[in-house]
């Protein structure tokens, strides 16, 4: 017949709520460590956004729970093994150290180094119960990453520039459609003068069709919606070259998982790290050389053409007429007019007045080159006398750009850039047409916006002055080089916008040859558990041992009950000190008095928990070990159990 040891459903009990709570544990962390990310409800999730520190105290108050209980299975474990252990020889210093395992203590006795160092790491790790639970259930902050794909218009390709090309034709003018100008000219304006700042510490940031960039574009244009600017619908008219505004198309989307049962959080914020095309320039500005003979620039013959010597102050006294010509290569020469107005001697206001004309030759000067470039001549008047004959050599270039849309901004870096193709020729003339247009248009009857941007930064950033040549003209070339980059991004934002713009094309869809894939990494804000956490495993470590300490005591306790069959027994608990006082009283163990010597040597005696039953009761008491055959008569039974401490 099976023989079940008492108290067999007390070990049953201690064994398999520890076992439950271990594996509560285990089996967290191994959701966590299986879906990569967990995340509590939108609900909990905003609570504790807002509550943080009352909901803090909920887990705190959880993982004290479970510590408290963690340790009372333990210490119920540890007593009914050492009651076991007591039946056999076992030394005071033994018994004292098994007392202060049952009870969370430690005994500190050099002399006896392993038991000491034994209880205190059951005493640490113990401790940790409730800070390897906190650690494991309270959330924490992090970016939930979810990969994204989508579509932009790739203006790179062969397809494109006959796109492009058609739209010319189409419109039947330069390059673009009359209702964009003022578009441009603004545009083109604050971005140039939003690069140029930002080099030098100004504040940069530049918006356009609703979206906001920081310091330049890139040539990009947003592929998130929450980014995407404008929610307006153009005109028939408003698409393409002629877009002058409106909701551009986009349609990224997030990659469904591994584990598509996992919702994605909505979180506090959304970043987004995308990989898309751009385009920028390499530009090299520079102060035109007696010598090189193959930059011909003409300002010379200006010639009056209006005026009134009985003008009052607020009216026109004079224009004059200005014919620059530039030559562009050895059979183009390119010439542009110019009107400003001056009094009626044809004088201008050499502090008021500013003159900076431009032309832009759209090919390089060498005609053994690549057709990727293009060069712009400028040069300064009267306030803008600082910039003399200049030429700047602008290279556009195809680009890579991770676009990062945090807080409401873009912000763009190059990954990889390519010079312009042969097949890019067409994107080129765009290109270069928005810099002419610029250059042409930035110029009024008495000022520059191009002059202006150049002497507003360099007086904002330096103590020099930049009149009469007295100033850094490193910088106004570099504010200058600064200038053209940032309208040659925008051009190409401006491009990318009309024809990703809604009603470019049929359905709002574009055409597989038209479009190129964009990449990259949507990151949510949120609260929660992640694999990415060692602290995880690290805070399961005290449960575990306390587990399988307690797993052992329980097991040791069931073998030796089993081994001891048909004994009986009573309650002893080693922890309480009064039972500790009872059997040796009954015992009257001989021990030595309390001094150093005394003490030393009681801790190695050993002694027994013998018990003895008669017709009246049942006695318990400690006796020395060797003398146990002479105070137990045949009736003593020594209690079930034994340890190894």
């Amino acid at each position: 017949m099976f023989w079940v040891p008492t108290n067999f459903l007390r070990y049953t009990v201690v064994i398999s709520s520890q076992v439950i709570i271990l594996a509560f544990g285990y089996g967290f962390l191994g959701a966590v460590l299986y879906y990569d990310y967990l995340s509590p409800p939108e609900q909990v999730g905003d609570l504790w956004r807002h509550h943080p520190g009352e909901l803090t105290m909920v887990v705190t108050l959880i993982a004290t729970v479970l510590s408290v209980i963690t340790a009372t299975l333990f210490a119920i474990a540890i007593k009914e093994a050492l009651r076991h252990r007591m039946s056999r020889p076992i030394s005071l210093i033994q018994l004292s150290a098994g007392v202060a395992l049952a009870k969370g203590s430690i005994i500190l006795r050099p002399e006896h180094l392993r038991l000491t160092t034994l209880t205190l790491f059951v005493f640490g790790v113990l401790r940790l119960l409730t800070a390897g639970w906190t650690t494991l259930l309270t959330p924490t902050y992090f970016l939930w990453p979810v990969q994204m794909r989508g579509s932009e218009i790739d203006i790179t390709g062969p397809a494109f520039s006959t796109l492009l090309s058609a739209e010319f034709q189409y419109q039947g003018l330069a390059a673009i459609q009359d209702n964009s100008f003022e578009v441009l000219d603004i545009g083109g304006m604050l971005s140039g003068f939003s690069a140029a700042g930002f080099t030098y510490g100004l504040p940069g940031t530049f918006n356009f069709n609703g979206a906001k960039y920081n310091v330049s574009t890139q040539g990009i244009v947003p592929t998130i919606e929450n980014y995407s600017g404008s929610d307006g619908v153009p005109g028939v008219n408003s698409t393409r070259l002629g877009f002058c505004g409106g909701n551009v198309t986009v349609n990224t989307e997030p990659i469904p998982g591994e584990h598509p049962s996992v919702s994605i959080p909505q979180g506090f914020s959304r970043n987004y790290s995308m990989l898309q095309q751009g385009l920028t320039a390499d530009v090299n500005c520079r102060a035109l050389g007696s010598n090189e003979t193959q930059y011909v620039w003409n300002t010379n013959n200006p010639y009056l053409i209006y005026s009134n010597a009985a003008a009052s102050n607020y009216s026109i006294a004079g224009l004059k007429l200005w014919n620059i010509t530039a030559k562009c290569d050895a059979n183009t020469s390119m010439m542009q007019e110019y009107v400003t107005m001056v009094d009626a001697t044809g004088n201008a206001n050499l502090l008021a007045s500013g003159f900076l004309p431009s032309i832009v030759c759209p090919g390089p000067m060498n005609t053994n080159q690549t057709y990727a470039s293009f060069t712009i001549y400028s040069q300064g008047f009267y306030k803008y006398r600082f910039l003399d004959a200049s030429v700047c050599e602008v290279n556009p270039l195809l680009t890579t750009v991770r676009a990062n849309y945090s807080n409401g901004l873009i912000s763009s870096e190059v990954i990889s850039s390519t010079p312009l193709q042969l097949e890019n020729v067409v994107l080129l003339s765009f290109v270069a047409g928005v810099a002419r247009f610029q250059a042409v248009t930035s110029q009024g009857l008495t000022s520059s916006a191009i002059g202006d941007t150049l002497y507003s930064i360099y007086s904002s950033t330096t103590n020099t002055s930049i009149d009469d040549n007295l100033g850094n003209q490193t910088q106004v070339y570099q504010e200058l080089e600064e200038y053209w980059r940032g309208v040659v991004e925008f051009s190409a934002t401006f491009l990318r916008s009309g024809f990703m713009v809604v009603g470019s094309f049929p359905d709002n869809t574009i055409p597989d040859n038209l479009s190129s894939p964009v990449n990259g990494t949507m990151y949510i804000s949120t609260i929660g558990w992640t694999r990415g956490s060692t602290s995880y495993l690290a805070a399961l470590l005290p449960i575990t041992i306390i587990t399988t300490l307690t797993f052992a005591c329980a097991l040791y306790s069931i073998l030796q009950a089993r081994k001891e069959n048909g004994s009986y027994r009573t309650t002893f608990d080693a922890s309480n000190t009064l039972h500790l006082i009872m059997a040796s009283a009954a015992g009257s163990l001989p021990l030595e008095d309390f001094n150093h010597c005394g003490i030393i040597n009681n801790e190695d005696v050993k002694v027994q928990l013998v018990e003895s039953k008669n017709d009246y009761d049942m006695k318990k008491k400690f006796v020395i070990a060797d003398q146990r055959d002479s105070v137990v008569d045949g009736e003593a039974h020594v209690n079930i159990g034994t340890v190894g401490l």
